[in-house]
């Protein structure tokens, strides 16, 4: 009818194009700034009195997000040159504005204690509390993130200039641990003959591998041994340095992506945007490894979700994330890679029977209580002379044979199909981070760069909480008019 209108509620580009003052209100009334405080703050009341105003400087640098500003020394400029944007950070006109140095203290004490991670974590757990996230679908994905710095081969192959005149040692600002080098990897045993290894040197050769395998990290080995590694472990060994990662690239024309940096991987819940976890790595490390670091994370951390399933690209195409994925009990719906050039006998690509005239069985049903996918005869058998002659009317494969090829809903199906489409969420989170949060747009160096990432993951998640907020509002309006 012309009377019914369509309800008309905020989206993030609502938010995004309110003035500055009614969005900062609507969005920072929703951070945990006590618990932040907390983490940071001095444990003694011995020493230098603090004289910075430690809460603006973090609202400083939330707001910074939301409002694109590239650097620390863009927003210092503006405390000193904006008295509009001092208010809005909650500077008085007693407060000194910090200078770089502060900032960088502050931003140091964020990375060693992990608070922005704990902030993130109590807002999901709100939305999760709030009805905002079901968790039913999730989607997992990552983006490259350039590092600002020059990559160390480089480095080492530039010219020295000439020698400049001996300058006295300045006094450190920062006292804050130096970045650790980058860990060179172990060289693996080789031989100068092939074929197989003679009797009197295999004792040798045994002991040599043995050496090399018990050297490797975590994240060197077979990720199929990540499967029985703890959460805690597998992020304590986790290399966060910046390094070469390459990706196929997206427009499909078979070449290779390269770039010197990190990466971000998010796992995100499909229907409503949130971030449910996020992870900051180097960027030489698989996908793969990284999707289970994350799955084993919700588990651990939002035991109260009941995930269903879990999207991701080709990239994701391991028997190791489908096993975690069960384990979570969830189904990964993710597009086979084709490794064997042989299709399997009576069935296709994409692991459907097939008939013996060529025509495909039909996706019936899944039975959760057996595991089991239900195959049903095509329509062309109902005149097909093999009817009579022993040809199976239904089929039914339980997933546990292959849980790689076979899934929950079957591979090919409309249902299937229609689950998959669900994954562009996370592209369109990755959208919003780079376009109006500025990931991977700042000029941070070493451990400086992860607090700016999982500070852009956070504004993200605390404007999707104010908007969830401010639409439900709406509609309890609505509902009472």
């Amino acid at each position: 009818m012309y009377s019914i209108q369509q309800e008309e509620l905020f989206s993030m580009e609502d938010l995004m194009n309110m003035q500055a003052e009614p969005k900062c209100v609507a969005v920072l009334d929703y951070l945990p700034m006590n618990t932040i405080l907390r983490a940071i703050n001095k444990r003694t009341v011995r020493g230098r009195p603090e004289e910075l105003n430690t809460r603006a400087m973090i609202y400083s640098l939330v707001i910074g997000k939301m409002e694109r500003i590239p650097s620390v020394k863009d927003i210092i400029r503006r405390l000193h040159d904006n008295e509009s944007f001092r208010k809005r950070c909650r500077f008085t006109e007693s407060d000194r504005i910090p200078s770089g140095p502060a900032y960088s203290r502050l931003t140091t004490k964020l990375h060693q204690c992990g608070v922005l991670n704990n902030v993130m974590d109590q807002i999901v757990e709100q939305a999760i509390a709030e009805g905002f996230i079901s968790g039913e679908t999730l989607a997992v994905d990552s983006s490259h993130l350039e590092a600002w710095d020059c990559h160390p081969k480089i480095k080492e192959q530039t010219k020295p200039r000439k020698a400049a005149k001996p300058q006295k040692a300045a006094k450190a600002l920062l006292k804050e641990k130096q970045p650790a080098p980058i860990p060179e990897k172990p060289e693996k045993p080789k031989r100068n003959k092939r074929g197989r290894v003679p009797q009197t040197e295999k004792a040798a050769w045994e002991e040599q591998m043995a050496a090399y395998e018990a050297s490797l990290t975590i994240f060197e080995k077979k990720v199929a041994e990540m499967l029985d590694v703890s959460y805690d472990e597998l992020l304590a060994q986790m290399p966060q340095y910046p390094s070469t990662g390459g990706k196929g690239d997206p427009r499909g024309n078979g070449r290779m992506m390269y770039w010197y940096g990190y990466k971000a991987n998010l796992l995100v819940d499909t229907q409503s945007q949130f971030i449910v976890s996020s992870l900051f790595s180097s960027g030489h490390v698989s996908d793969q490894r990284l999707a289970i670091v994350l799955l084993k994370g919700l588990e651990q951390k939002f035991p109260q979700l009941t995930v269903k399933y879990v999207l991701a690209d080709k990239g994701y195409d391991s028997g190791a994330v489908y096993q975690q994925a069960r384990r979570n009990g969830a189904y990964a719906l993710i597009p086979m890679i084709q490794h064997a050039k042989e299709v399997p006998e009576g069935q296709d690509e994409e692991g459907r029977p097939i008939c013996k005239q060529g025509h495909l069985y039909s996706y019936d049903s899944f039975d959760e209580k057996y595991g089991t996918l239900k195959y049903t005869s095509p329509k062309e058998c109902k005149t097909c002379t093999f009817s009579d002659k022993g040809c199976q009317k239904v089929h039914k494969i339980r997933i546990e044979t292959d849980l790689r090829r076979y899934t929950a809903p079957a591979r090919g199906s409309s249902k299937f199909k229609k689950l998959f489409k669900k994954r562009t969420a996370i592209e369109r989170v990755f959208a919003y981070l780079k376009l109006y949060f500025n990931m991977g747009g700042s000029r941070q160096l070493n451990t400086r760069s992860r607090v700016d990432f999982e500070l852009s993951c956070l504004t993200y998640n605390l404007c999707k909480y104010a908007l969830e907020k401010l639409n439900q509002e709406i509609s309890k309006k609505k509902q009472i008019a």
